[in-house]
């Protein structure tokens, strides 16, 4: 069939095999451009099959050889209706990395489970031995909680007060107010238990149970912190408690990784377009105004570029691993420096419908949301047909 992007909303409701596929190959060309990591050997990332994860998984694979196994929630293609963009994501990174010798098997289902834990545990048993790193990257708006049977679902709200401010259609560039409500403290509960750090500490606890984390593991799990801008919606609204709350689990894990002197660590990464941020009010004015400003300072980062700098400069440096004052690794650093903030603060101000195809980057941001189904991908002729109907080897 041939596809083509269909939108509504900030959701696109298709996806380009070939295109995703494509994309799996610039990052694995850009890993294997910047050299070996002396890095993990068996890896598992929870949450692997698009943006930081699905970077996490090729990183660890192509840049130091590591098996890995990614367990991931994605929708198979059916005839005449393409699967989601993380199941051709995995097709290709497993197929790739399967061509070349590495291990690369995927498993498919809901990571908050007690069954997909359990069927982790036993294939890493049969097949991996012990695990150095483990990445939690989960990005779901929902979950069931596996003890309790309660469905939680995550809300984006600001807590305390309405808030008002600027924020762009992406889509059609028209720069308007947006006005959130507060949240209950429902609201924040949900959102805790969906996006903060208790399923991570699930996971370790049941891999730690089962003794398959090897001495010296590691686990990271991705955060985000922002600027003042986005502050009430985000680090200080309800995804922000979650976020404290990631955070903090970080300091509770490492205190049960001691008897194998394992560590847990919570990265903070840049502002990028996902189809989570597309989501958040506000996020995708401030992330086109900062691609602009990064872009000219030459100092712009994708998923990519931030988890292979997170490896190589970081996590397996052979050095000390530095972190800021809580605790946490900052790869947000040249977002947050304070030149590139100050440029953005400014731009801000002037931000209007008119003004921002200058003083943006709009036309970036959108290139990159179509690139995450698939779309507008240089290598991939778009008017010819694919098979949607694409198989992931190794898919247990």
């Amino acid at each position: 069939m041939i596809i083509e992007p269909r939108m509504r909303g900030f959701i696109c409701l298709t996806s380009h095999p070939e295109g995703c596929e494509q994309n799996v190959i610039n990052q694995i060309n850009y890993i294997k451009s910047k050299g070996k990591i002396d890095g993990p050997k068996n890896v598992l990332v929870i949450g692997a099959s698009t943006g930081f994860g699905l970077a996490s998984r090729i990183t660890s694979a192509f840049g130091s050889e590591a098996s890995t196994l990614g367990v991931f929630f994605e929708k198979p293609p059916q005839e005449g209706k393409p699967g989601s963009p993380g199941w051709y994501n995995t097709a290709a990174f497993q197929k790739i990395a399967q061509a070349q010798g590495l291990y690369a098997k995927g498993i498919n289902g809901d990571a908050f489970s007690t069954e997909i834990k359990e069927k982790t545990i036993a294939l890493i048993k049969e097949d991996l031995g012990k695990i150095d790193l483990v990445i939690y990257s989960l990005a779901s708006p929902v979950r069931m909680h596996p003890l309790t049977g309660v469905l939680h679902k995550s809300v984006l709200k600001p807590i305390g007060q309405i808030f008002t401010n600027k924020t762009v259609d992406f889509h059609t560039g028209i720069v308007s107010d947006v006005t959130m409500s507060p949240s209950t403290d429902e609201d924040i509960e949900n959102t805790v238990a969906v996006m903060g750090g208790e399923d991570w500490d699930m996971w370790i606890e049941a891999l730690l149970k089962a003794d398959l984390l090897s001495e010296n593991a590691k686990t990271v799990a991705y955060s985000y912190i922002g600027p003042s801008i986005t502050e009430p919606v985000y680090r200080k609204g309800t995804i922000g408690k979650a976020k404290d709350h990631l955070e903090a689990s970080a300091f509770a894990i490492t205190e049960k990784l001691k008897s194998i002197n394992g560590n847990a660590y919570v990265s903070v990464n840049k502002a990028l377009v996902t189809q989570a941020s597309s989501a958040i009010p506000i996020i995708p004015l401030y992330i086109s105004l900062l691609y602009k400003v990064m872009k000219a300072k030459g100092t712009h980062e994708g998923c990519i570029e931030q988890i292979q700098r997170l490896f190589s400069e970081r996590l397996y440096n052979g050095k000390d691993l530095t972190t800021d004052e809580v605790g946490r690794i900052r790869v947000d650093d040249w977002e947050m420096d304070a030149e590139i903030q100050a440029e953005v603060a400014k731009l801000w101000l002037e931000a209007t419908t008119e003004t921002l195809p200058n003083i943006g980057d709009l036309a970036g941001y959108r290139s990159d949301f179509l690139d995450l189904f698939g779309f507008e991908n240089k290598a991939v002729d778009y008017s010819k047909e694919v098979n949607e109907m694409t198989d992931i080897p190794g898919l247990v």
